[in-house]
């Protein structure tokens, strides 16, 4: 098979994903020559919730939002798929309809597979389907975390690992402390710990005249890492550490 430009460049974002880690050059050449480009703008839907499910996705550039509706007609936001991450991959590769909605939330291009091909691609390379189920445990496990969060912790402490965990996906190092790099609004942040937009509002705000954080609109700036963790593992507070509420 003759190699492209931009099948070198796809293999190129290929060799930087999990999913792809230690696969052989001709198995990655394969993989590249099965997959196409799809992009979608910001505001844009890869697939919505209950759409018949048939594509796995990669993401190389942007952000996507995974959402889900109750019964109740209430958007639950799941999580964001970060660079060289998969999503999709649920319902390309097992369920019959997606299970959630991925809306990008910036523009975004992303490597699609169809789900008959990746199931061929994974039969004919045991790594790769290796290391696709090492990264659906891993989502599986944040998932489990979230919903332990849910259940048994308090607002200020679910609130806290929340914006944790997004800066381990998406922060960038910043003078002033870490940037949450994605358009991400105080309903997102409620959505997203189980709790409303008023007390989002109320807890930022007095976390931000602790020095802890930094909100503006659709941003936050964790000025105070080691802070919002004594809050997120409720440790006693220490000389740079936050309050957390009682």
């Amino acid at each position: 098979m003759a190699v492209t430009d931009t099948m070198r460049q796809d293999i190129q974002h290929l060799r930087q994903i999990g999913l792809f880690r230690a696969l052989k050059s001709a198995d990655l050449a394969t993989i590249a020559g099965a997959a196409w480009h799809r992009q979608a703008e910001r505001g844009a839907f890869f697939f919505h919730q209950g759409d018949p499910a048939g594509i796995l996705y990669v993401l190389t550039e942007g952000r996507v939002k995974l959402t889900q509706l109750t019964d109740d007609g209430q958007e639950v936001l799941l999580r964001f798929v970060g660079l060289g991450e998969m999503f999709g991959a649920l319902g390309a590769l097992g369920d019959t309809l997606y299970p959630v909605s991925a809306e990008a939330a910036e523009d975004c291009l992303a490597l699609a597979w169809d789900g008959d091909s990746m199931t061929g691609l994974m039969e004919s390379t045991p790594r790769l389907a290796l290391n696709a189920l090492q990264m659906l445990a891993g989502q599986v496990r944040e998932l489990q975390d979230r919903y332990r969060e849910l259940a048994t912790e308090r607002v200020e402490r679910r609130l806290a690992r929340t914006l944790l965990r997004l800066a381990a996906q998406a922060g960038s190092q910043m003078p002033g402390g870490i940037l949450l790099d994605m358009r991400l609004s105080r309903q997102d942040l409620a959505n997203m710990t189980g709790t409303t937009v008023f007390s989002v509002s109320r807890i930022l705000s007095r976390w931000e005249q602790d020095g802890l954080v930094k909100s503006r609109r659709e941003r936050v700036l964790i000025r105070n890492p080691h802070g919002l963790q004594v809050v997120a593992e409720d440790l006693p507070p220490g000389p740079t550490g936050g309050e957390p509420e009682a």
